[in-house]
């Protein structure tokens, strides 16, 4: 993976334990997945991919940045899971000065959970006329994010009767849903979602793009990097020897061999600590793809030096079931240089900057993993800018998908999830959902066949 004539984004396989998998029989399949792939873009099917919608979507973007986001001075975005993961990943990798004091620029605020409290308090402290609320859910009936719609709108009709509309932006399918309905009746501005277009590969679409451009983010930046390792996926003339040669086949191979060998949870360990909300949208990307049917393996979101001090102990001398994904940088922030008159016992920082700590500890840390005998593989960026960040995000999620075709398994649905969201409107007594009803009424013993066994402590 080359990132530019000057820097290199490198994949170290030296330690990723290929003498202990089985991976001959995976390799030999690269005709079929390169046959695969190519009718499935060829149908439609996975646009994450091949991004049809890019151009469209670029001309777009380029209209909302330079005119409608420019007055707002707040997002508020409404969306879960996929919706809302890989827009934090990139604020926090990119934006990181709202978290810092005396941050006076545009802010962005995520609301991707059921939490009463935490939507009155922005209610009651964000100013609606400089705020945008972007409400992003393909289905537009997302029952989390819709909640919060209802409540949200009205809060926008009660501060401006005259504008409310004006503040919501919404992204979802072009064709049917609630939120479609709701932009028909009120004229709102709308983004679709493409068909086809699950969450977790979203990203790099309107649902991870508009909030990058409020923030003033190089969008574009992660979009040429996105499609600098996705295109050669979609193209037409893939053949066996081109998806042998192309990293996210690599790194398929090396995920179900190792679940083959009884590695069953996978480590992310982000030696980048702005990009520690990575880990996060990749383990949604994995762990949703892939388990399936009881196969998988565990994703484990890490960021050093902080897991060092808590749950690396368990990396390095837990049970033999690990497996690393190490993402580090070639080169941070100098940082401050130390003082001159510390304590004899740190003469060995003398003369060293703050800076060098984390890729000492870096370092550290991935040969430990590696003497512990936990299979692992380095991730080098030459630079954590934007291009890098969407070479990343397009390498895992084609590994991801690929993966899951190794299985023999689905990893484009999530059938274990929709039925804790049917179990879930069947308790707040939506319609139908019979079966699903007498289920629930099962489980809390409310229809006498379950006991209970409850113990005061």
């Amino acid at each position: 993976m080359t990132a530019g004539s000057q820097q290199q984004d490198i994949l170290d396989w030296t330690n990723a334990s290929w003498d202990r998998l089985p991976a001959a029989g995976l390799r030999a399949r690269a005709g079929e997945l390169a046959a695969r792939l190519a009718g499935e873009i060829a149908a439609g099917r996975l646009p994450f991919l091949a991004t049809p919608f890019m151009a469209a979507l670029e001309q777009e973007l380029a209209a909302l940045e330079s005119g409608f986001l420019k007055p707002f001075e707040h997002m508020l975005l409404l969306g879960i899971g996929g919706s809302a993961l890989g827009a934090r990943a990139l604020q926090k990798a990119f934006a990181p000065g709202q978290d810092l004091p005396g941050h006076r620029g545009k802010s962005l605020w995520i609301m991707d959970n059921v939490d009463a409290a935490v939507l009155q308090a922005h209610l009651d402290r964000l100013p609606p006329e400089k705020t945008l609320v972007y409400v992003v859910s393909k289905s537009g009936d997302t029952i989390e994010t819709i909640g919060q719609y209802f409540l949200v709108k009205d809060w926008l009709k009660a501060a401006l009767p005259g504008a409310w509309k004006d503040h919501l932006l919404l992204n979802t399918d072009e064709h049917k849903g609630y939120l479609r309905e709701e932009a028909g009746a009120f004229g709102m501005r709308t983004l679709p979602v493409p068909d086809n277009l699950g969450g977790r590969y979203s990203a790099i679409s309107a649902v991870g793009l508009v909030p990058a451009a409020f923030l003033g983010l190089d969008w574009r930046g992660l979009v040429r990097g996105f499609q600098s390792v996705a295109a050669p996926l979609a193209d037409p003339g893939l053949d066996a020897a081109k998806l042998a040669a192309h990293p996210s086949f690599e790194f398929a191979v090396w995920g179900k061999a190792l679940m083959d060998a009884g590695f069953c949870e996978l480590i992310t360990f982000f030696y980048i600590p702005q990009w520690a909300s990575f880990a996060d949208w990749f383990a949604q990307l994995w762990a949703e793809s892939l388990g399936k049917g009881g196969q998988g393996s565990q994703p484990i979101p890490a960021v050093g030096a902080t897991d060092q001090h808590s749950v690396n102990q368990m990396f390095l001398d837990g049970p033999r079931n690990k497996a690393c994904l190490f993402v580090e940088r070639a080169a941070g922030p100098e940082g401050l240089p130390f003082p001159a008159d510390m304590p004899s016992i740190f003469d060995y920082l003398q003369g060293k900057r703050f800076g060098e700590l984390l890729p000492a500890e870096a370092l550290g840390t991935r040969m430990g993993l590696c003497q512990s005998g936990v299979p692992l593989l380095a991730l080098r960026l030459g630079r954590d800018d934007a291009r890098a960040a969407g070479k990343m995000m397009a390498l895992l999620g084609a590994a991801t998908l690929l993966t899951g075709w190794l299985m023999g398994i689905n990893p484009v649905d999530q059938p274990a999830v929709e039925l804790g969201k049917r179990l879930a409107k069947a308790r707040l007594g939506a319609g139908g959902l019979a079966e699903e009803k007498a289920a629930l009424a099962a489980f809390t013993g409310q229809g006498g066949a379950a006991g209970r066994d409850e113990r005061r402590f």
